[in-house]
């Protein structure tokens, strides 16, 4: 007999296909805050908005800090309700996932959204093979045997590149080296092959060769399924690797928006700008320096008072210090930009100060 839990209690229209244009996600002016005791609350994010597509790979892009796994964390429901107070919305095929209860988020989370975790170490339960890991989610929000799903298991790991996968089953997760893990990881996530696919940093702590395979493993499971994806990273060589459209997220806020070959060739915001300008590059003079940001995330001002960048830009000067910096199309179309003295403005280069 069934529970209530077995009952998907969040109706979407699971038998409407999705144009290519319309949004499987839109999130609205989403906002994070966690109550402190005795002292103000926390703003960990600030009003974010972002739409993903059928099929496409979404980014967001920053520095631990920023916000980008809290962003996540509130959509998918995961976040602590005693301490954090969420606003906007968030809205799946039409339905909003902000505010729903913890049983009704349940009945989606595995079968329709899934999110691959950041440490794979911490994310598996590390008292548990493989393998129940992996059927609970396949018998949870689907009508097979146990056997089906052994075989349905083996068949996901197997796909995901994991060698010898009828013996991994029964290992657990400290037998397993850190590149197999984050594919199991991938595996449970894609089990019942979900419309939306959350990566939290999913090649944090893999070798540069492992990331490779882990990254061209999304994107053709991502192909082959027409999953849509959203792609948390501090890395910009996943971003131009992968990302279809980047969101810039800094201190809470979206900084920056637009397509990745655009915001890779016309950097606007200065943070952005900054952030590339400290990544090696191969065809830079032999001896040439980097060029990092100066400070540190944590030098900022709110948001309500000024742009929360300017202690750390070389560029601030007092017209940044305004409370109604909006993301609008300022320079180039459709690529929408927080910023008082974007890149491209004209005279920018006169601006700065440093």
């Amino acid at each position: 007999m069934d529970t209530e839990l077995d009952q998907p209690l969040l109706l979407v229209d699971e038998d409407r296909r999705l144009d290519d244009r319309e949004h499987l996600l839109e999130v609205e002016n989403l906002a994070v805050s966690f109550r402190r005791r005795g002292r103000e609350p926390f703003v960990a994010v600030d009003g974010v908005s972002f739409s993903v597509r059928p099929g496409e790979i979404v980014g967001i892009v920053g520095e631990s800090g920023s916000g980008k796994s809290v962003t996540s964390m509130a959509i998918m429901g995961l976040l602590p309700r005693r301490s954090a107070v969420i606003t906007g919305a968030a809205h799946y095929r039409g339905q909003d996932l902000i505010g729903r209860s913890p049983t009704e988020l349940s009945s989606l989370r595995g079968r329709e959204l899934a999110m691959v975790f950041q440490d794979p170490m911490s994310s598996l339960n590390p008292v548990l093979p493989i393998g129940l890991q992996v059927t609970e989610v396949l018998r949870r929000h689907q009508q097979i045997t146990r056997a089906d799903a052994r075989d349905e298991a083996e068949d996901l790991l197997r796909r995901c590149g994991i060698p010898d996968p009828a013996r991994r089953l029964r290992e657990y997760p400290h037998q397993l080296s850190g590149g197999m893990r984050q594919r199991a990881l991938i595996a449970i996530a894609l089990a019942c092959k979900p419309k939306l696919l959350i990566c939290d940093e999913p090649t944090t702590a893999l070798d540069v060769t492992i990331q490779a395979q882990v990254l061209e493993l999304l994107s053709e499971l991502v192909r082959d399924l027409g999953t849509a994806m959203i792609m948390i990273t501090h890395d910009l060589g996943v971003v131009a690797g992968l990302c279809d459209t980047v969101n810039v997220m800094y201190a809470g806020r979206v900084v920056e928006t637009a397509e990745r070959r655009e915001l890779f060739a016309h950097p606007q915001h200065r943070y952005t700008e900054g952030l590339l300008s400290s990544i090696p590059r191969l065809d830079a003079p032999r001896g040439e320096p980097l060029h990092p940001i100066p400070g540190t995330p944590r030098d900022v001002v709110p948001w309500t008072r000024a742009c929360a960048f300017a202690p750390r830009c070389r560029h601030a000067d007092d017209a940044c210090v305004r409370s109604d910096l909006q993301l609008v199309d300022s320079v180039r179309p459709d690529h929408p930009v927080r910023c008082v003295h974007p890149v491209d403005a004209p005279g920018a280069e006169g601006v700065d100060h440093d």
